[in-house]
């Protein structure tokens, strides 16, 4: 398949591919409580009957200091190229249960974990008052590089990284291409390392305290009328675990509203590029995004809950999936998935990728977005450097039809051609002397 240009057609062969995995019967466990005395962090793995057929569930141990709850499948056959599956925010591996024996069916071993702070995976701190080191960038790409080296390989065909798990992987293949021999982001496009500021020694560099930047932005969007606040900056603060953990609508029904909202079904959702990364540019996003000052997130999103006739149309997340997601912050809360967001804030964390300063991704690359999803956007400019600065082998930017955020749920017959078209892409040309 040529990439470059904007592309959502499906190719024969995946179609055939995916009708297979179109037929697959899920199966669910009844939800649990969250245990009297704080959050279920050491839940077993998914019982018989919970998955697609041919994926499994289960823990691998000893993982950069985690114990890792994966989904998989492919992994009968020994010899397969392996593709690692990053997931974002408020995700889990089980966002991947449509792509994972699409993938596998075109015989790679496909293993999708559940990141740091998230799911099943256990061996993190599940407090807000607690360091933010192992929750770094670079650590969670440690945690990756520490999964395949667990699964024992030594070489991976992909890692693909959706949301926050685009960073994840985008340093994974910045760091160790030796490894990660190419890679797929999705939803949050590359901007670059941090880079140190260039031949300044005779002159006098400019300095600003830390954080000036989003403090300066912060202001300027509580300036506005009506007051607007960053997502991020609210993802950050102490009280959003406990707003979304515990809304007054109820988690079902907090989580269907903010799956819904960032979807392709909501018609609100027309993205389109911002000029930069000002008060007024950024005010043109989605509340969701760009929230009203003093709202938490479900407050937000509550007034846009999709209707009973919505819900029971929506094939890509029906009440019981949903039931898999509710389950599983019902039991840890978000505190562990939101840590992301605070590193990104912290200028230490941000600060330790500069070693990089000056370092390119140059194994084959991707990117691929929801031609209704705001996240390709959201950060102004960004796009542009991952193809003009922060990339030397990208091979296409892909928008695909039909998809908002969630891309690989709603529409996972394109995203999954894409994928293997170019993983035999990268893969021949590595081959080629």
């Amino acid at each position: 398949m040529p990439y470059g240009k904007t592309s959502s057609k499906i190719s024969r062969r995946t179609m055939l591919i995916t009708a297979a995995a179109s037929s697959i019967a899920m199966s669910f466990r009844p939800a649990r409580a969250t245990p009297a005395g704080g959050p279920d962090l050491t839940a077993p793995t998914y019982v018989p009957g919970s998955l697609p057929d041919g994926v499994r569930s289960r823990m691998i141990q000893g993982v950069n200091c985690l114990n890792v709850h994966v989904l998989e499948a492919g992994y009968e056959r020994p010899g397969r190229p392996l593709v690692v599956l990053l997931h974002g925010f408020p995700d889990l591996a089980y966002g991947w249960r449509h792509v994972i024996p699409i993938l596998a069916a075109s015989g790679y071993h496909v293993v999708a974990p559940d990141l740091r702070g998230y799911g099943r995976t256990t061996g993190w701190v599940n407090a807000y008052d607690t360091p933010l080191e192992p929750f770094s960038l670079l650590n969670m790409a440690r945690d990756t590089f520490g999964l395949v080296s667990a699964l024992g390989y030594r070489h991976v065909a992909a890692v693909v990284g959706h949301d926050i798990g685009s960073p994840v992987a985008a340093y994974c293949a910045l760091t160790r291409p030796d490894v990660f021999s190419s890679v797929v982001l999705m939803s949050a496009p590359f901007p670059g390392v941090p880079a140190f500021p260039f031949d300044t020694a005779e002159s006098v560099p400019a300095s600003q305290p830390a954080g000036n930047d989003g403090q300066k932005l912060a202001a300027a969007l509580a300036a506005l009328h009506p007051p607007r606040e960053y997502y991020q900056q609210y993802l950050s603060s102490r009280a959003a675990n406990s707003d979304m953990w515990h809304p007054p609508q109820g988690l079902h029904a907090f989580l269907r509203a903010f799956y819904y909202v960032k979807s392709a079904d909501w018609p609100g959702n027309n993205p389109h590029p911002l000029k930069a990364r000002t008060a007024q540019d950024l005010a043109q996003m989605p509340t969701y995004y760009v929230m009203d000052l003093g709202k938490t997130m479900p407050e937000t999103v509550a007034p846009f809950h999709p209707s009973a006739a919505e819900v029971k149309a929506c094939g890509w997340l029906t009440e019981a999936e949903l039931g898999v997601y509710v389950e599983e912050y019902g039991r840890t809360g978000f505190q562990g998935a939101l840590q992301a967001y605070r590193v990104l804030s912290d200028p230490g964390l941000t600060d330790e990728l500069r070693l990089f300063s000056g370092r390119t991704i140059d194994v084959p690359s991707l990117f691929i977005g929801g031609e209704k999803d705001w996240g390709s956007y959201s950060a102004p400019g960004a796009l542009d450097l991952m193809q003009t600065k922060a990339t030397t082998g990208l091979v296409g930017v892909e928008m695909i039809s039909g998809a908002g955020h969630w891309i690989q749920q709603e529409q996972p017959v394109r995203l999954s051609e894409h994928l293997i078209a170019f993983m035999k892409e990268a893969g021949a040309r590595q081959a080629s002397p």
